[in-house]
């Protein structure tokens, strides 16, 4: 492990990796997307959530994780993203996927609706294990992003950034925008001391991050 605060996550080894392999080669189907608390499926297995700003390439990254390049649908309108969507993830896990937030054109009324069940759902949710924060490569954490990071150390929610569209980048412009996302990390309590690169094109880190979810306990 580097002496670096958020050193990036090294690959695993080869046993961890062919954990990561078969929990995401079972089964993974979508279970139901939730506007209310009442609504959420029965606590009785693992559960990990992806949370991330409109366009950061959340669908794109779940469908790379599970291999399914329809399971979950992408949508740049912000009336159709105020669900909390479940996947069932073998036997064993919950997939949850959160509404994409960030939206400058979202009316008022719908992102105070859907902050109040994010903070509802992070806060009461036992089952959660880790939240996974996505956070494009290209731009590093933004105001919007600091609101979900507080959030989620007021939640008292484990969180790990994960980096998106690492192969969009130079490598020097990558090597600043990591350096920045550390920074930022470093002021929230609740952040994992580690980075997850990826890019859901080329397949970097996802089995870095199939690994990393079978292996929470």
């Amino acid at each position: 492990m580097s002496d670096v605060h958020f050193p990036i996550a090294e690959e695993p080894d080869r046993e961890t990796a062919e954990l990561g392999r078969k929990l995401f080669a079972g089964q993974t189907e979508f279970l139901k997307g939730v506007v209310a608390m009442s609504g959420l499926p029965p606590a009785d297995r693992l559960e990990v959530c992806f949370a991330g700003r409109s366009n950061v390439g959340k669908s794109t990254l779940i469908n790379a994780l599970t291999g399914r390049k329809g399971l979950a649908r992408a949508s740049n309108t912000p009336g159709r993203t105020q669900e909390i969507n479940y996947f069932t993830l073998a036997d064993s896990h919950y997939l949850v996927d959160l509404p994409g937030y960030g939206y400058a054109n979202a009316p008022v009324a719908v992102v105070e609706k859907w902050q109040r069940l994010l903070k509802q759902y992070l806060s009461g949710r036992q089952t959660l294990r880790r939240a996974f924060v996505l956070i494009d490569a290209r731009h590093g954490v933004k105001a919007v992003d600091e609101e979900i990071l507080t959030l989620l150390d007021k939640s008292a929610v484990t969180f790990q950034a994960v980096l998106t569209k690492t192969d969009k980048v130079k490598e020097k412009d990558r090597a600043r925008v990591i350096d920045q996302t550390r920074t930022a990390l470093a002021k929230h309590p609740a952040a994992y001391p580690e980075l997850i690169l990826t890019s859901s094109e080329k397949g970097d880190g996802i089995p870095t991050l199939r690994a990393t979810v079978a292996t929470l306990v």
